[in-house]
């Protein structure tokens, strides 16, 4: 259970099914297989919608935000990117709300490779390779750089290091042997065939929090706000469980 930062009160939407609408959506790259399946279910009952996905780092998805680039609604996989945008007013007041968590792991291929059993045993010279997402834009970077502090991994690790535009790409390095283990979220683990070896405790990072927020500027915001009424539903919520998320029902 945890906190949810703004409560939201929504009447249901009623769209004219003669008028198509289009919601745009920027969203964590990590929430992709949960969404798309959300998507039917938001379209399922706002006939004459169509949701427009835009995955990518969170922190890309931010600066595109701050940039002028179209979105109605924006999901974050760390509080630090919603945070940056709403300080600049781009975020509608009163409709933030916290709605996933997730746990940070250490993956390694699925066959094969170096043996590897924990994040402290990165520090080996028979580690050549560990992949995490860029720390400048992408959340999972900076909690794998929080993880590997904890450890006292950081320095010592430095020259091995492969940053990646997400945590998507740091999962494909892994699957295709091209580094010997890679930092991402539990979630990102159960989607390909790797091996996680190590869950990194709580203490060893900020809590992965997913933060969801209409965005200011759009010509949609009672959709919008419908969009993250489905999201904080119980039938969304099993569909965020399903693929490995902690939720708050």
């Amino acid at each position: 259970m945890f906190v949810v930062i703004a409560l939201l009160s929504l009447l249901p939407v009623t769209i004219d099914a003669a008028a198509e609408a289009e919601l745009t959506v920027s969203a964590a790259i990590s929430l992709k297989d949960a969404f798309e399946e959300i998507r039917k279910l938001f379209q399922d009952s706002h006939k004459g919608v169509k949701v427009l996905y835009n995955f990518g780092a969170s922190g890309s998805l931010a600066r595109q935000i701050e940039g002028g680039a179209p979105a109605d609604v924006f999901a974050s996989a760390a509080q630090k990117d919603m945070d940056d945008i709403e300080a600049k007013g781009l975020v509608v007041p009163g409709t933030r709300l916290n709605f996933a968590r997730n746990s940070v792991v250490l993956v390694v291929p699925a066959s094969g490779g170096v043996r590897l059993d924990s994040f402290a045993a990165l520090k080996l010279a028979g580690i050549k390779k560990v992949a995490i997402g860029n720390p400048r834009t992408v959340p999972a970077g900076r909690y794998a750089e929080e993880v590997l502090n904890f450890y006292k991994a950081l320095p010592a690790i430095n020259n091995k290091l492969i940053f990646a535009e997400n945590v998507r790409q740091v999962l494909d390095y892994v699957a295709t042997g091209e580094v010997d283990a890679g930092i991402v979220y539990m979630t990102d683990a159960l989607t390909r065939t790797v091996k996680v070896v190590s869950t990194a405790p709580e203490q060893s990072h900020k809590p992965v929090v997913y933060p969801i927020a209409v965005v200011r500027g759009t010509k949609n915001e009672k959709l919008s706000m419908a969009f993250i009424q489905t999201v904080n539903s119980e039938a969304a919520q099993g569909i965020l469980r399903k693929y490995g998320f902690t939720t708050q029902k």
